[in-house]
């Protein structure tokens, strides 16, 4: 009982924030120069932010085990699921307009933006419970594997804040300092968020239809290309071919090398060949342009092919609902 009451201490300390001061974080003050003098914000009311700012160590944590180190069936089930497509039919009944508008915009397919949606929040219900400027002060000075990258994100937010009228110290999301229904990193809300129902004011927090606009063009904005494909089971005749398997070959090239597409696709077309640990061993696929900036949303194979086959379910599932209706 002692030591169960010991790990319960050692786990609520682990939990507490500890307070970020200018004056103790390494990085911090020089920082705070750079916002002040490169985009005139003022000293002391960074200083008063930053010092009212947590460090968070379980930030630091959850970074590191990312959800991608567990087995790809148990990440799947996580987000492709008889959960998310149910809400998924029901966000694309909501906003079929809206949705309909954005894919012919941006040549993004309909159950592509709302996979995305659905994989990052479940549609806006959880966009997260982290301080975003705890989250992003935390990994900006005290994670110097992507110090850099998160230096930028923070200074993105404070930019952002200012533009949006955010409070600084209100604004949650996740532990990555992702934001709003489509969980966009500050950058990323700054570069390609869109003002999709017109009513003169970006806001990824509230309002679905900006979400749907702004993932659709984040996306087109990474080479999205329309009506292109984004990934098909592979069939592999024989041995594995040689050579490096995840470097992009065309079609042509596979179907030499003993490996053929589940569908007709042009010749040309380049893909690389990806594969996942199942309950019967392995499954090819092969992953299109469109899989690949799929996974400048999240760097990640499960990420990318849990958006795609999300989609394809809740694309399956509409096309059953409307065949029934007729």
């Amino acid at each position: 009982m002692k030591i169960i009451r010991t790990a319960i201490a050692l786990l609520a300390l682990f939990l507490v924030p500890y307070s970020v001061h200018s004056a103790t974080l390494p990085g911090l003050p020089e920082f705070i120069d750079e916002m002040v003098a490169k985009h005139q914000f003022r000293r002391g009311e960074l200083e008063n932010v930053f010092a009212r700012a947590q460090h968070l160590p379980a930030v630091i944590e959850l970074i590191s085990r990312p959800a991608t180190t567990k087995p790809w069936p148990e990440y799947r089930a996580a987000f492709v699921n008889p959960k998310r497509v149910k809400l998924g039919l029901e966000f694309w009944n909501k906003y079929r307009h809206t949705l309909r508008r954005a894919e012919q915009k941006y040549g993004v397919p309909q159950e592509i933006i709302i996979a995305v949606i659905g994989v990052e929040t479940i549609y806006g219900q959880n966009a997260g419970n982290f301080l975003v400027l705890d989250a992003l002060t935390t990994l900006a000075f005290d994670y110097p594997r992507r110090a850099d990258f998160f230096r930028g994100e923070l200074e993105n937010y404070l930019l952002l804040a200012r533009e949006q009228q955010f409070d600084l110290l209100a604004i949650r999301g996740s532990y990555a300092g992702a934001l709003g229904i489509p969980q966009f990193m500050p950058g990323s809300y700054r570069n390609y968020a869109v003002d999709f129902n017109a009513n003169h004011k970006i806001d990824l927090l509230r309002e679905d239809r900006d979400a749907i606009g702004s993932v659709a063009n984040y996306l087109q904005g990474y080479g999205w290309i329309r009506n292109g494909p984004i990934a098909a089971r592979a069939q592999i005749g024989g041995e594995l071919p040689t050579g490096e398997i995840r470097t992009p070959r065309t079609l042509l090239e596979w179907t030499a090398a003993g490996v053929a597409p589940g569908a007709d696709f042009a010749p040309d077309q380049s893909a690389r060949l990806i594969d996942f640990t199942v309950e019967q061993g392995k499954e090819f696929w092969l992953a299109f342009n469109n899989f690949e900036v799929i996974t400048r949303y999240n760097n990640s194979d499960f990420y990318a092919m849990s958006v795609f086959q999300l989609a394809e379910e809740l694309k399956a599932a509409r096309k059953a609902s409307i065949a029934s209706q007729n």
